[in-house]
């Protein structure tokens, strides 16, 4: 009966599915409390292996995985850790995920988009989403763990990363046109989870997530500048500035210098606050000496000019590819500039 009901679902969401899963969740439970952990995982074994969902290969389109994710959260409520880690292992080994992964994320991006597809549908329904906070960063983690950094960035996009609208993962889409705030939501969302705590992880730094950011935004190419700006605007402001200080600190002022100009475009055209950015600027300016700090700042107002400059070719070229239009975009740079120079000089005035 379980089984049948947790392969045959009707839509997410529909006519309470939540606690219908969750009643299954509890039956088995019950039914199972006096076993060891092993013969639970044994019995789930033999009960799942009969769902193709369960085949990767098979799984496109297949609706069991969310009542498998909201079934197993429920099942294991109030199990340790140690039993949290043997459940990841059991998982791994029963439906070869591993192997999978490593297949994914050193292939070609895009190319394998129905194995990528498979393991997204598979890891966010079955350990991710049904388990907010803290249980999404500790499947997260077991997920992310066995990879070198590099690859590391490549499943996190693979897992959050915007999509397209015929379900495939945006690869080429980043890197060529801008997206909206919500498809890179999610990848902010979890990108800041990660950092929020650091101090709890053993084998992720502010360093490690710097390195995972650094290769995150050349994936499968340089993104498309306002991309990268947004993505780090939805972060936050402790992700931005971590990954700003750090670049400066390295001597990568022209990137600094360019991403700046970026989020403050950003946030003029999506309605955010200039004075978060003008704060970021501050604490940035706070890590240098004078003559450092000075050249930060004429090097921003360079930028300006040159980002300016780039639209204004865009416009007297005819090239029509800004999302907002050129005239628009160039019209928000000019804005955004003229905001962020008041709100800059008025903190400064404020400070002395």
């Amino acid at each position: 009966m379980i089984t049948q009901s947790i392969n045959h679902p009707t839509p997410p969401y529909a006519h309470g599915n939540f606690e219908h899963y969750e009643a299954l969740g509890w039956l088995f439970k019950r039914c199972t409390q006096l076993l060891p952990t092993e013969d639970r995982l044994t019995l789930i074994s033999s009960m799942f292996s009969q769902m193709p969902c369960f085949k990767l290969e098979e799984s496109a389109g297949c609706l069991g995985f969310y009542g498998y994710g909201v079934f197993l959260k429920t099942m294991i409520s109030g199990w340790g850790e140690v039993e949290w880690h043997r459940v990841f292992n059991f998982l791994c080994s029963f439906t070869n995920l591993l192997p999978k992964i490593k297949m994914a994320v050193t292939g070609t991006p895009g190319v394998s988009c129905s194995l990528e597809l498979q393991l997204r549908l598979f890891c966010r329904q079955v350990l991710l989403d049904p388990w907010p906070g803290k249980g999404t960063l500790f499947w997260l983690t077991r997920i992310l763990k066995p990879w070198p950094m590099v690859l590391q960035a490549r499943l996190l996009f693979i897992l959050y990363g915007p999509l397209m609208p015929d379900g495939t993962l945006a690869w080429q889409g980043i890197v060529e046109r801008e997206m909206s705030r919500s498809a890179l939501w999610q990848m902010a969302s979890v990108i800041g989870l990660l950092y929020s705590n650091l101090d709890h992880l053993t084998d992720w730094t502010t360093d490690t997530m710097q390195t995972i950011l650094e290769e995150l935004i050349v994936l499968p190419e340089v993104w498309h500048m306002k991309n990268v700006a947004r993505l780090f605007v939805l972060c936050g402001d402790t992700v931005c500035y971590s990954f700003l200080a750090n670049k400066l600190h390295n001597g990568q002022l022209l990137e600094v210098s360019r991403l700046i100009v970026h989020i403050i475009l950003v946030c003029e055209k999506n309605g955010y606050s200039m004075n978060e950015v003008v704060r970021m600027v501050h604490q940035v300016c706070q890590g240098l000496d004078t003559s450092e700090r000075f050249a930060f700042i004429q090097r921003l107002e360079d930028m300006f000019s040159e980002v300016t400059m780039e639209l204004i070719e865009i416009v007297t070229a005819g090239n029509h590819h800004e999302d907002m239009g050129p005239f628009q975009t160039l019209r928000s740079l000019l804005q955004s500039r003229a905001h962020f120079h008041a709100k800059f000089l008025h903190m400064t005035l404020q400070n002395e």
